[in-house]
């Protein structure tokens, strides 16, 4: 585990251009980066494409990062923002059933057809959410983001935050239960 000193270190050394520094400083958060970007956007290839431009704007920026926030939350903003704008590209948010079995594979490899069923309902339902909604809730529930954090990045106030992710989990429940009907 990356200590806070460790982490101040790799960061000194990314911003002067140390490349083994980066990936370093990142690993810990590589996962859920991912995760942000595949739950963000549904689909592996976009999802793929927004962790590249995220890591690519995460290392071009890296000069400008102020502490002011953790690395991590900062780059979890930058992995949201990269994925939503994949998603603005495409303007048509579905999963192929062709990809579909894929969305929420493990990164050891491993595979089961019960958990990949479940991870692809949850897919389906979130793909059904309004893109504030979906963000909320990919954010509260897959990058660990506070309230607040939420709230500074939708430029929202907290309440609204909170609104939106009750909401949110109302909407994916109700989502759910309507697959249990069809299936």
């Amino acid at each position: 585990m990356t200590t806070r000193t460790d982490e101040a270190g790799l960061l000194a050394r990314a911003k002067q251009g140390d490349r083994r520094a980066f990936d370093e400083l990142l690993r810990p958060y590589r996962d859920r980066l991912w995760a942000v970007c595949l739950r963000t956007t549904g689909h592996r290839a976009d999802a793929e494409d927004a962790l590249q431009d995220a890591l690519i704007a995460i290392w071009q920026n890296l000069p400008k990062f102020r502490g002011e926030a953790s690395i991590s939350t900062w780059a979890f903003r930058i992995a949201s923002n990269a994925a939503l704008a994949v998603l603005r590209r495409r303007r048509e948010v579905t999963v192929d059933d062709e990809h579909a079995e894929h969305v929420f594979d493990r990164p050891d490899g491993s595979d089961h057809a019960e958990d990949n069923a479940v991870r692809d309902r949850v897919q389906r339902a979130l793909s059904t959410l309004s893109e504030d909604f979906r963000t909320v809730l990919v954010l509260r529930e897959f990058a660990d983001y506070t309230y607040e954090q939420i709230a500074d990045y939708q430029q929202v106030p907290v309440q609204t935050v909170r609104s939106r992710l009750n909401r949110a989990r109302k909407q994916l429940k109700e989502a759910l239960l309507a697959q249990e009907g069809v299936e």
